[in-house]
């Protein structure tokens, strides 16, 4: 009896199903356009993302030609001897070092390595970062020990890993030149010894001023809306959203502030502790000088330590160690298409290696030990 009544439920169901099939066969056209349009207008609809101009408040104004030498103002002699200077291998007590070597100006002020080989082929602790725009920073190095380009200049010199001179040495090389006598004595006129490493660490830090590259992202903080695509909008938006604008934000994007690496987790690698390395507070310990993100596609590997070759990783690891975040990989992917827009381009003719001065009879031979 039960089986029946089930089979009976079963294909009166059927019927009722069939008869509604039938019934929206047969209705009209207009009917079946108002009706799709109705659950349209019911579906909600996802807001398109828009960039504010309070977002792009934070990253005024645009990087000019002209962003240090304005505060900073030049000679032409002291930014040709600074050229020369920094493209001079006997800089380094092998003669086989210059500033160039680590800081390559055709390939965005790098060398692309974890950490550059130096002196003897010693392997220096950090990372070699970029010297564009670096004029601009409020300190130099990863742990912020030089105070502008000029005095930085002329660490690498006397550092025994990487150029290995001693302040006398170099002082006594450039002296031994004779075609860097008038060179020094035209960028410093008032000087009456100008042949000095501090002169000298001034002269580069006058040519690594107008080191500066300008990029598309200029273009748009300037109002060329159509100067980056969806997609570098889209990561655009998506590294404000997740906060990374805490702490690289101002024309550099970075380059402004200190902050501790692994803010929200602990960083991997705690065998660097940072600026506690120059000042023994425990309060300094992983903190780091925020860098710039100007031409970071180009600046690979990345961090402290050169411990990470992907950019999508790198955003990833920010996101979980900094902000406590996860950025998914289509995230992480538009935020480094929007990364970019900050690559610049080399400027070829200010950065061309110049000929240089050629070694007197007192100049001292290159010295490998």
């Amino acid at each position: 009896m039960h089986q029946s009544l089930k089979l009976v439920s079963f294909f009166m169901g059927s019927s009722a199903l069939v008869a509604t099939a039938a019934c929206d066969s047969k209705k009209s056209e207009p009917a079946k356009k108002e009706q799709a349009a109705t659950q349209a207008a019911e579906k909600p609809v996802k807001k398109k993302a828009e960039i504010t101009p309070a977002m792009l408040g934070l990253y005024q104004p645009p990087l000019a030609t002209d962003l240090v030498s304005k505060e900073k103002p030049v000679s032409e002699a002291k930014v040709n001897l600074g050229r020369q200077l920094y493209f001079d291998k006997r800089l380094s007590k092998n003669h086989d070092i210059s500033c160039n070597t680590c800081h390559d100006l055709q390939r965005y002020g790098v060398d692309n390595l974890a950490v550059s080989p130096g002196h003897r082929g010693q392997p220096g602790a950090r990372n070699s970062p970029s010297v564009y725009n670096a004029a601009g920073h409020f300190v130099q190095f990863w742990d912020g020990r030089s105070p502008h380009v000029e005095h930085q200049a002329t660490q690498p010199i006397l550092n025994p890993v990487e150029m290995a001179h001693t302040e006398e040495s170099v002082t006594a090389v450039l002296k031994s030149i004779p075609g860097y006598q008038p060179l020094f004595a035209a960028a410093f006129p008032d000087k009456k010894d100008p042949v000095t490493l501090t002169n000298a660490g001034d002269a580069m830090g006058a040519f690594e001023s107008k080191l500066i590259t300008p990029a598309r992202w200029d273009k748009f903080l300037s109002g060329d809306q159509n100067s980056l695509s969806p997609k570098e909008k889209r990561g655009f938006i998506a590294f404000n959203e997740a906060g990374c604008n805490a702490c690289h934000t101002g024309t550099l994007l970075g380059g402004g502030t200190y902050q501790k690496l692994g803010a929200m987790k602990p960083w991997p690698n705690q065998k660097d502790q940072g600026r506690y390395e120059v000042t023994k507070k425990d309060s300094d310990k992983m903190i780091f000088k925020v860098p710039s993100l100007r031409n970071i596609t180009e600046t690979a590997p990345y961090f402290h330590d050169g411990s990470v070759g992907s950019l999508v990783e790198a955003i990833q690891m920010m996101g979980e160690y900094q902000l406590g975040k996860t950025i998914s990989e289509k995230d992480a992917k538009d935020i480094a298409a929007w990364m970019g827009t900050l690559k610049g381009e080399v400027p070829e003719d200010y950065i061309r290696e110049p000929s240089l001065p050629p070694s007197g009879p007192n100049t001292p031979a290159a010295d490998p030990s």
